[in-house]
C-alpha cells in the first residue's frame, strides 16, 4: 500500500505503558487525530481535557455499551476534572432515526449544556452517526469526540465526518458533515463483542483491501483478536487519505468508499433495519459489486472468488435471501443518495487494490447480478 507522504511523516508512535499509533486526518479547517492503542480508553479524560477543556461533557452511548465500557470512561472523565452527563439510547440500528436526535438534544438542554459543551460518542457506528449528527445541530454545532467500540466504527465510520440517521425511504438520507475533534480507538474493547458483531466489521476491512490495499487480504485472521492496533491503523490511513482528498464527496474520490454499499444499503432497508447487521449487508453488496466488476471491468473471476472466500472466512453472508425481491431492492437503490439525477454511480474494480466510479452500469445489469446472487 502507498501511504501519503504527509501522513507517513506525521504518523506518531508513542511508547508509554502501551504502544499508541496516531494517524492524522487532514481536512480543511478541521484536521484531527485518530489515536489507536490497547488500554487507551482509561486515558480518554486527559486526552479530551488537553484538547478542549470543555464546560460540560455529554456522553452518548447505547444500552449495551453502557454496561461494559461506560464506567471506565466516566471514571477517566471525572479524574480529569470533567463533568459528564450520560445519555443512553437503545442499542441497534432502529435508534438511528431523527426522533432519537431530538431526544439527545432535549436531554442536553435539560442538563443545561450550552455551546461550550462537548459531546462524546461512545459505541459503534450507530452511536457515532447519531451522536455526531446531534453534535452537528446542537447550538448549530458543538465539538465531539468519537470513542468507537466496534470493528466497523474503529476501521471506518468514526473517521471522515459523515453523521446522520436513516429515514423510512432510505439509509443515511438525513445528516451532516461534522468532523470529530479526536478519535480514540482502543482495540481491547473489541474483545467484548459477540462473534457475529466482531465478524461483521471485517466487511469494511475487506472493502478497504479491494479499493486500496490488496495485500491486506492475506493478513486477516477471523480467530485472533489480539494485536489489532496495526491493522486498525492501516485501515484508518486508507480512509484518512481518501477523506483528505475529497472531504464532502465532490470530486468522486470519496465515492470509492461506497464499494459494495449501493446494493448493501438497499438490502439493509428492504430487509428491515435490524435483520442484517451493517457489515453483513455490505458483505452481500461487496459480492454483487465484485460480480459486476467481472462483467463490466474485466476483474478476473479468480480474484472475485478470492475476496468472497475471505468474506466467508469471517462467516459473512454473500447471497441474497429469496424473500428480498429484486424489484424492491432496485426501488430502494433509486432512493439512495448515491443516485445522481436518477443515474446510479457504481463503484467497480478492474484489479484488487484499486477502484473507480462508473456511470455505465445499467439497472438491468444490477438486477441480473442480484438474481445471480440468489444461487451462489
Amino acid at each position: 500500500m502507498r501511504m501519503d507522504k504527509r501522513q507517513e511523516g506525521r504518523e506518531i508512535r508513542s511508547m508509554t505503558a502501551v504502544e499508541m499509533l496516531t494517524v492524522p486526518v487532514e481536512v480543511a479547517n478541521s484536521s484531527y487525530e485518530v489515536r489507536i492503542g490497547d488500554g487507551i480508553l482509561s486515558d480518554c479524560g486527559e486526552m479530551i481535557r488537553a484538547l478542549h477543556r470543555p464546560g460540560r461533557v455529554a456522553v452518548v452511548t447505547d444500552t449495551n455499551v453502557a454496561q461494559i465500557h461506560l464506567p471506565a470512561v466516566i471514571v477517566s472523565l471525572e479524574n480529569a476534572g470533567l463533568d459528564p452527563v450520560v445519555i443512553a439510547v437503545e442499542a441497534g440500528e432502529t435508534s438511528k432515526r431523527l426522533e432519537c436526535v431530538g431526544t439527545i438534544c432535549d436531554a442536553m438542554i435539560a442538563a443545561n449544556l450550552d455551546r461550550n459543551a462537548l459531546l462524546v460518542a461512545l459505541g459503534g457506528g450507530v452511536v457515532g452517526d447519531l451522536a455526531g449528527f446531534a453534535a452537528a445541530v446542537y447550538f448549530r454545532g458543538i465539538p465531539f469526540v468519537q470513542i468507537p467500540t466496534t470493528v466497523v466504527a474503529q476501521v471506518d465510520s468514526s473517521v471522515g465526518g459523515k453523521t446522520g440517521v436513516n429515514a423510512p425511504g432510505g439509509k443515511n438520507l438525513i445528516g451532516s458533515f461534522h468532523q470529530p475533534s479526536l478519535v480514540i480507538a482502543d482495540p481491547t474493547t473489541l474483545l467484548t463483542l459477540p462473534a457475529r458483531e466482531y465478524h461483521e466489521g471485517f466487511a469494511e476491512v475487506v472493502k478497504h483491501a479491494v479499493i486500496r490495499d490488496a495485500e491486506m487480504l492475506a493478513v486477516l485472521d477471523p480467530v485472533d483478536r489480539s494485536g489489532l492496533t496495526a491493522l486498525i491503523a492501516r485501515n484508518v490511513r486508507i480512509k484518512a487519505a481518501i477523506v483528505a482528498a475529497d472531504e464532502r464527496e465532490t470530486t468522486g474520490e470519496r465515492a470509492l468508499l461506497n464499494f459494495g454499499h449501493t446494493i448493501g444499503h438497499a438490502i439493509e432497508q428492504t430487509g428491515g433495519y435490524g435483520r442484517f447487521l451493517h457489515g453483513e449487508a455490505i458483505s452481500i453488496g461487496l459480492h454483487a459489486a465484485l460480480r459486476l466488476s467481472v462483467r463490466r471491468a474485466g476483474l478476473p473471476v479468480s480474484e472475485c472468488e478470492r475476496v468472497v472466500a475471505r468474506l466467508r472466512d469471517f462467516q459473512l453472508p454473500v447471497t441474497i435471501p429469496t424473500d428480498l425481491k429484486t424489484d424492491d431492492l432496485i426501488i430502494a437503490m433509486g432512493r439512495d443518495k448515491k443516485f445522481v439525477t436518477g443515474a446510479v454511480r457504481f463503484v467497480l474494480t478492474r484489479q484488487l487494490g484499486s477502484a473507480f466510479v462508473s456511470a455505465d452500469v445499467t439497472v438491468a445489469e444490477i438486477a441480473a447480478v442480484i438474481d445471480e446472487l440468489r444461487k451462489h
